[in-house]
């Protein structure tokens, strides 16, 4: 990875004036609320702003924006800080606009499966807004992420091979361009022929083209029954097998995952299970109990030809519940194995045609490397992680986490996959985005310009300018 450029001013004390005559005691310039602000979950190197800004609607982040337009400072949105390749570290300083206070819930609308939120909203706090009404929303990255964080870096999670992405579950977006304009980028109807599609261009834009402040999200119906269990494979092969032949046997499972078996060997420890340790799926079905009872029935006799026998089920929420937690909370897991080390989180997504190969092939790389690693996936959409454990004062390690990082999204490029499936690209991956896009790049790099021409929208990210 290249370093970045790290060419910066210090903000001048106009803009600062400014900013405190809009926002009083919400303007932060304290080191503590800097250093929290320049960082996120991965093992990126933090880049503190010089202010944070606590922002309570989307007028404020206009007037903020103008303001730093003005003086070509830069401006980095901020949600929750639980992005993996660097999203929010401010490369060149500026302002941090943290949009944690705009949580209001807007409009539910129930008749029509929508809600309109403001983006400081996270997940969870949307869902227990929904538990009286039947409806959810699905998309669920792990950490309770900020909902317009989460549509800022396309976030999926492990519903994703059932309900999608953000990027098809987000119908409208309210935007601060890098003048001050705002913009919505669609109507609240389900389908539309009209003009460029604005809202999937910010979807995973990540704050270089524009602030979302505000996001019109699918519903979905609560099913009648749900049903999830861990089963044990002799080889991962076999269950990458399992995986591939379930997707094209057209069942709709909900979510299928899996983990290595360092991975269930780490969450047995963290989470207090009992899992046989193995290569193992994790599998939830939703529908109705007839339809739940005859998708079980058709991936048990898949599993059962490649030696995945030993179903354990979790049926009611609770034990759901528990299981899921202790997914989600792999990556905690997994660095718990060794203390005091930090955690290298990256991902691949390739056509689940050549998933089998692409972690056969990787798993050989690791089994070659001395450096602990886990490994977990949204296998059912061809995507999965690797955390490496590595101590980040020792460089070999870090030289060799880079190493098979590089050669993991090199192999997956190669098979006509992706550099990243959810994790995005930051300043974490954008040496590889020339490879996979080509002149697609330019294109991209173009359109940064149009609507950023002084770069001061999260700028190192995604593309150079």
């Amino acid at each position: 990875m290249t370093a970045p450029s790290l060419r910066r001013e210090a903000l001048p004390g106009v803009l600062l004036d400014g900013l405190k005559s809009l926002l009083g005691e919400r303007l932060s310039t304290s080191q503590a609320v800097r250093d929290q602000h320049g960082r996120d979950e991965s093992y990126h190197a933090p880049f503190p702003p010089d202010a944070v800004a606590f922002v309570r609607s989307t007028e404020e982040v206009a007037a903020i924006v103008r303001l730093c337009a003005d003086h070509k400072s830069p401006v980095i949105p901020f949600g929750t800080g639980t992005s993996l390749e660097g999203h929010v570290a401010a490369l060149k300083g500026g302002v941090s606009i943290d949009l944690s206070q705009m949580n209001r819930i807007l409009r539910i609308g129930a008749a029509d499966l929508d809600a309109t939120v403001e983006a400081g909203v996270t997940r969870k706090a949307l869902n227990d807004h929904l538990r009286d009404t039947g409806l959810f929303f699905p998309i669920d990255p792990g950490a309770d992420a900020s909902l317009g964080g989460m549509a800022a870096t396309r976030a999926s999670g492990t519903n994703a091979v059932r309900y999608g992405t953000m990027r098809e579950n987000v119908l409208a977006l309210k935007v601060v361009l890098a003048d001050g304009r705002v913009v919505d980028t669609a109507r609240r109807a389900r389908k539309s022929a009209a003009g460029y599609d604005l809202t999937r261009l910010f979807v995973g834009s990540e704050g270089t083209l524009g602030v979302i402040t505000e996001l019109t999200l699918r519903l979905y119906g609560i099913p009648e029954a749900i049903s999830a269990a861990a089963c044990a494979f002799p080889t991962l092969e076999a269950a990458v097998e399992t995986v591939t032949l379930t997707i094209q046997s057209g069942v709709p499972v909900a979510r299928i995952e899996l983990l290595d078996e360092a991975q269930i060997a780490a969450i047995n420890a963290y989470s207090k299970l009992e899992l046989r340790v193995a290569p193992t799926l994790f599998f939830e079905f939703h529908g109705t109990e007839k339809g739940v009872a005859e998708d079980i029935d058709i991936v048990k006799a898949l599993a059962g030809e490649h030696g995945g026998e030993d179903f354990r089920w979790a049926r009611t929420p609770e034990a759901r519940s528990k299981l899921w937690q202790a997914r989600h909370d792999a990556y905690y897991a997994a660095l718990a194995q060794r203390p005091g080390a930090k955690g290298w989180a990256t991902d691949v997504c390739v056509p689940i045609s050549r998933l089998a190969e692409c972690i056969k092939e990787t798993k050989r790389d690791l089994a070659q490397s001395r450096i602990p690693s886990a490994l977990v996936g949204h296998v059912g959409d061809g995507n999965f992680h690797l955390v490496f454990i590595i101590d980040p004062n020792r460089q070999e390690e870090v030289a060799e986490a880079a190493r098979l990082n590089e050669r993991m999204v090199r192999r997956a490029l190669a098979m006509e996959g992706t550099c990243s499936g959810e994790h995005g690209v930051g300043y974490g991956k954008m040496d590889f985005l020339e490879a996979e896009f080509g002149e697609g790049l330019l294109l991209m790099r173009a359109i940064k310009k149009a609507l950023d021409p002084d770069n001061i929208l999260n700028p190192g990210k995604i593309v150079r300018v």
